[in-house]
């Protein structure tokens, strides 16, 4: 599903989702047959099995819903008749076992109370995903001024020994004064302290951002792809319904 930028065993991040969710993040699955999601209201990632066949992907129309749209991170395969690609973009995953994180005397944890600031921020600056509930798969960390939250990093992905670093995102009228790095390398030292290591995804095109990120200290260790695609809107009668991973 993903390209590795070198031969080798597979590794627990060539399929993050799929590693999260049936690793540390087990209690967030819901599954059918061999396809696993988060709940809709916490993050849109779904894990496809590593060689998805049909009735994989019969489970997972069943799972999404008729007409849903699902984000498919790392498939670069063929989707099947009837299924819309809707967003294809090439990304990075960048590992960053070298970083050299540091926490930051100025950021805060941000909790449920902070959502409705945080969704706020993320409408306005657009770093990716962020629900209602994302906060709840790991730490997260702010910036204030005057009372206002200006900038934030957190938490996502979770496969086993890793965490992925997510959300990072500046209101736009700080940008430019280091409060993104700042951020990373405090979410990074959480990360290192509980004995893991940090990772993050970035779009292939976003040179800027991948360059920030090398100068902390990540480094690429694949190349993945950003698909989403449209579940067709008639599906077989007899799917069955979504259950929970015990």
């Amino acid at each position: 599903m993903s390209e590795p930028t070198g031969a080798g065993a597979p590794h627990v991040l060539d399929h993050p989702a799929l590693a999260a969710l049936t690793g540390p993040h087990a209690h967030f699955a819901e599954r059918h047959g061999r396809v696993l999601r988060y709940p809709v209201d916490v993050t849109p990632w779904v894990a496809l099995p590593a060689d998805p066949g049909p009735r994989d992907w019969a489970d997972l129309a069943a799972l999404a819903g008729p007409g849903a749209e699902v984000p498919l991170l790392g498939f670069r395969g063929r989707v099947p008749d009837g299924w819309e690609v809707t967003f294809r973009m090439e990304g990075v995953q960048l590992a960053g076992e070298d970083v050299a994180a540091a926490p930051d005397p100025e950021a805060v944890r941000l909790g449920p109370a902070d959502v409705p600031e945080m969704l706020d921020l993320v409408a306005r600056t657009r770093p990716g995903p962020f629900l209602p509930r994302t906060v709840e798969l790991g730490t997260y960390l702010g910036i204030r001024r005057g009372g206002a939250l200006i900038a934030m990093a957190g938490e996502r992905l979770h496969p086993p020994g890793w965490t992925e670093i997510s959300a990072v995102c500046t209101d736009p009228a700080h940008r430019g004064e280091g409060l993104a790095t700042r951020l990373i390398l405090a979410v990074a030292h959480g990360v290192h302290e509980r004995g893991e290591r940090p990772f993050l995804h970035a779009g292939a095109g976003n040179t800027g951002a991948v360059r920030l990120y090398e100068t902390l200290g990540f480094r690429l260790r694949l190349r993945t792809a950003f698909l989403a695609a449209r579940v067709p809107e008639r599906l077989p009668e007899d799917e069955r319904a979504a259950v929970p991973v015990p």
